[in-house]
């Protein structure tokens, strides 16, 4: 276990796109976060079954996109390519598809590499399978054995860059959320998500030791994007959602104290703080994943990226072309322009930069809480706390006061119905117990139990 006590970016200004301090390279040559963004393209097939009958339509589907999106990746003459695949459900259920499929992605991409040049690399996020049963199992049964397998097999087919979505401590994050309840989000993010990780990433550290490709990182999509989109349909504040999100970096961070080395993965938000602490690249979404959900960081999420992606596009049809080959194109343009900063020296990319950021930090807490001056200062906060626990509360406290800050200087619009969430936030947190014994005894006694398995989570 890796443990931060210090921040690997100190002055905001240094935490900006296509730079890390850690940069990665890969097999192929691709370095991520040295001093270029490439696009990472994410996909996913129409709306249809995944059954044997359907395999072999599922296989064409894939065959499809793959050469359909580095054909169009190798004409725009992009500097490389980092190719994403989600697996369904039924594809973690039965190893052998999602690890056959994964092969069929790495002929293609092997197929452009020889014909046109075309870097590539391979990011295996088999989807977590494990909440399909109720309640979860979350460390041991078919389920696990299952997804651990599809890592497995992806990893000695040679996909490169192992990551997932994991959802340890969903569970209780959902009702949390919906309730409005700060305390059970920090029990379910920063004890039972906490607990969850380091079990899950020491296993994948050792499929990916044992077959030398890299871990990249985990998403809190499952708490933090939940809260973003239920906040976008106006079902809870903004201004809770922002500060959820700032809590889910320390669940999150758990991913590289297990070994991970970026790109952390697209739809982990949280990831510019991860990136203040670890220093190393992270992929990042915005605006090109409206196909997959709307969010107010369209513009702001490109700001420090290292592969800038899409989220997941459906393999339909669209006017230009099917869409995973009209969506690489898009992306590739985006990371023209950025890479066109880059090349015009440190402050061109800072400017850039400073116009994707002010586009959109005034107007939302939850853009507003990663900027990259809040990014480290919530980063700092993170390393500085004793234990996961201490974390949560002082990233919760530190979110709350970096956006009463902003409101009252005039720097964020938080709509007056929300202001007052930052009040009952600061005083839920403060009167929360000191130690962490305390606190888990305390909110075992209000969630519902009967959700998940506490044996698993060690409770």
């Amino acid at each position: 276990m890796n443990t931060y006590r210090d921040v690997a970016i100190t002055d905001p200004t240094e935490l900006r796109f296509g730079v890390a301090p850690k940069p990665l390279t890969t097999r192929h040559g691709l370095t991520i976060g040295g001093g270029l963004v490439y696009p990472e393209l994410n996909f996913t097939l129409p709306p249809m079954f995944v059954n044997e009958q359907t395999m072999p339509d599922v296989r064409r589907h894939y065959r499809d996109i793959i050469s359909g999106a580095t054909l169009r990746a190798a004409e725009l003459e992009a500097p490389g390519l980092v190719v994403e695949f989600e697996t369904l459900p039924p594809m973690t259920e039965t190893p052998a598809w999602g690890i056959e499929l994964a092969k069929i992605l790495l002929d293609g991409m092997e197929h452009a590499r020889d014909k046109h040049g075309l870097k590539s690399v391979l990011r295996m996020t088999p989807n977590d399978t494990r909440e399909m049963e109720r309640p979860p199992r979350m460390w041991s049964g078919k389920l696990w054995d299952c997804m651990i397998e599809t890592f497995e097999g992806s990893a000695a087919a040679g996909a490169e860059l192992l990551s997932i979505e994991s959802v340890g401590g969903k569970e209780v994050n959902d009702d949390a959320l919906t309730m409005g309840d700060i305390s059970q989000v920090i029990f379910a993010l920063c004890v039972m998500g906490v607990r969850d990780m380091r079990f899950l990433w020491t296993e994948l550290d050792r499929i990916a030791r044992k077959h030398g490709v890299h871990c990249a990182g985990d998403s809190a999509c499952g708490f933090g994007n939940t809260a973003m989109v239920l906040a976008e349909q106006k079902m809870i504040p903004r201004t809770f959602a922002a500060v959820v999100r700032a809590i889910t970096a320390v669940r999150s961070l758990v991913a590289f104290e297990c070994g991970c080395v970026g790109p952390g993965k697209d739809c982990a938000y949280e990831n510019p703080i991860l990136k203040a602490i670890t220093g190393f690249p992270m992929a990042m979404e915005g605006k090109t994943a409206a196909c997959a959900h709307l969010s107010p960081l369209g513009n702001i999420a490109a700001a420090t990226c290292d592969t800038w992606s899409n989220e997941s596009v459906q393999n339909i049809k669209l006017l230009g072309g099917m869409a995973p080959t009209c969506y690489v194109e898009q992306l590739i343009y985006d990371c023209r322009l950025m890479n066109a900063a880059l090349a015009d020296g440190r402050d061109a990319a800072l400017l850039y930069r400073k116009w994707m950021i002010d586009s959109d930090a005034a107007l939302d807490p939850q853009a507003y809480i990663l900027t990259p001056e809040n990014s480290v200062a919530i980063a700092h906060t993170i390393v500085t706390a004793r234990n996961a626990y201490d974390a949560g509360k002082a990233v919760a406290l530190k979110a709350v006061s970096l956006l009463r800050d902003g409101h009252v200087a005039g720097a964020l619009k938080i709509p007056e119905r929300e202001v007052p969430w930052l009040d009952t936030i600061q005083d839920a947190v403060e009167n929360l117990p000191e130690k962490e014994d305390q606190f888990i005894d305390q909110m075992m006694a209000v969630v519902d139990t009967s959700k998940f398995v506490a044996t698993d989570y060690g409770l």
